[in-house]
């Protein structure tokens, strides 16, 4: 079939368009490979992200800045009658879910066969259409890394939703906000909305959860490239096994300390309330509850202290702010290293050698959910190659990203 070049330079870059459309190409024989030869193909694709601004703000309601990167999963998909999802991922056994039957299945969680069904329950109690389909995927997002693989897939599963049974026009955020549903209901894992929504809606944005029915979305105009700075991603080489409980911990002691007030998330309370009532406070929640407040308050201020600096073209000032947030999040927030495995700091070495390299120019900060996976550095053009060679060294080769920001959320390719 044939693949609009245009799109996948809109998508990935006029550098990676050849790349692209060779993967394309393989991934469309795979289906067929597996499948048979359809008349009725049809292309998807659901980015991964990278959070910019806002570490672990989301789940209280806070602000985030975030964006589309060229890193992707796509698929290859064919409609087909009944209700018989099937998806069948590189890698991974098939898929065989039968969305007539919504019902959360314990034996389901924590695999990719729960954000399927979840998915379908999600568009289905929207009164949205879903539909039967054969599937053939392929990822470039790394799994823990940061860039939200899981967040892409669930995505990618309510855009094809979308364009095979609602002729495309569920919203971005509606199914950002099914994708959060299906993480949290049926695979079982407690997540915010910012990896789901920064996948849908693409480019690059901030993001008010206030009110999570209706969150506030901006874009913000501003070309990286032209700044004098590359945006890098190092995977630590981290083991995410048996993270959940760290991860989890965070949100339920941040709403310790808003319950404390009578209040159900930290966006409901103010700094000064805690900081006015903290002996109280500490001795009620205990003092990494307490840490994780203030880190939340600092933070979601940064975010939109990190857009004007953007749009006002002050790229210092927006670096700046990116570092206190990384300093915040390894004091305060506490999510560099699991307590529980101390002798593994991955994210400890990366952090320490980007700053002896970096010798305060650029910016480098924990990047996503933190205790292992993926930094983030803003490193200037001329020291690229340094550093790469640098971060390889440390944790192996090909551990070093260089981001292209993604305009275009989760899309059908024509």
């Amino acid at each position: 079939m044939k693949i609009n070049e245009s799109v996948l330079e809109k998508l990935y870059g006029a550098d990676a368009v050849s790349m692209q459309k060779s993967r394309y190409e393989a991934a469309v024989k795979s289906f067929e490979d597996i499948y048979g030869k359809q008349d009725n193909i049809r292309l998807f694709s659901a980015p991964g992200r990278t959070e910019v601004g806002g570490n672990h703000t989301d789940h209280n309601r806070g602000c985030v800045m975030a964006a589309a990167v060229g890193l992707d999963v796509i698929a290859v998909v064919s409609p087909c009658e009944g209700s018989v999802v099937s998806v069948k991922s590189e890698g991974f056994p098939e898929d065989v879910v039968d969305i007539s039957d919504i019902e959360v299945k314990e034996n389901e969680k924590n695999t990719s066969a729960s954000l399927i069904r979840g998915v379908a329950a999600g568009f289905k109690n929207a009164g949205l259409g879903v539909c039967g389909f054969k599937a053939y995927t392929t990822s470039n997002v790394l799994k823990g890394s940061g860039l939200s693989s899981s967040a892409a897939f669930e995505v990618l599963i309510g855009t094809i939703f979308s364009y095979l049974c609602n002729e495309g026009n569920v919203s971005a955020v509606k199914i950002a906000q099914i994708a959060q549903y299906a993480e949290n209901v049926y695979f079982g894992k407690p997540s915010g909305l910012m990896d789901q929504m920064a996948s849908s809606v693409g480019g690059f944005i901030t993001i008010d959860f206030k009110d999570t029915e209706d969150p506030v979305i901006e874009s913000i105009s501003y070309d990286f490239a032209s700044s004098g700075y590359t945006l890098c991603i190092v995977d630590t080489k981290g083991n995410h096994a048996d993270l959940t409980p760290e991860y989890a911990a965070i949100p339920v002691e941040m709403k310790s300390v808003a319950k404390f007030f009578g209040k159900n998330e930290l966006r409901d309370i103010t700094k000064e309330q805690l900081a006015d009532n903290i002996a109280a406070v500490r001795e009620k929640c205990g003092d990494r509850a307490v840490a994780r407040a203030f880190h939340f308050f600092d933070d979601n201020e940064r975010v939109g202290m990190e857009a004007k600096a953007l749009k006002s073209g002050d790229i210092n000032g927006f670096l700046k702010l990116v570092t206190e947030s990384g300093n915040s999040s390894f004091k305060y927030l506490q999510n560099v290293f699991a307590v529980k495995a101390p002798a593994e700091q991955g994210l400890v070495m990366g952090l320490y050698m980007s700053e002896n390299l970096l010798r305060g120019r650029g910016a480098v900060r924990v990047h996503g959910g933190g205790f292992a996976g993926t930094i983030q550095a803003f490193v200037p053009h001329e020291l690229v190659d340094t550093y790469s060679e640098t971060m390889e060294k440390v944790f192996g080769k090909g551990s070093c990203y260089k981001l292209y920001i993604r305009p275009v959320g989760g899309t059908e390719i024509r």
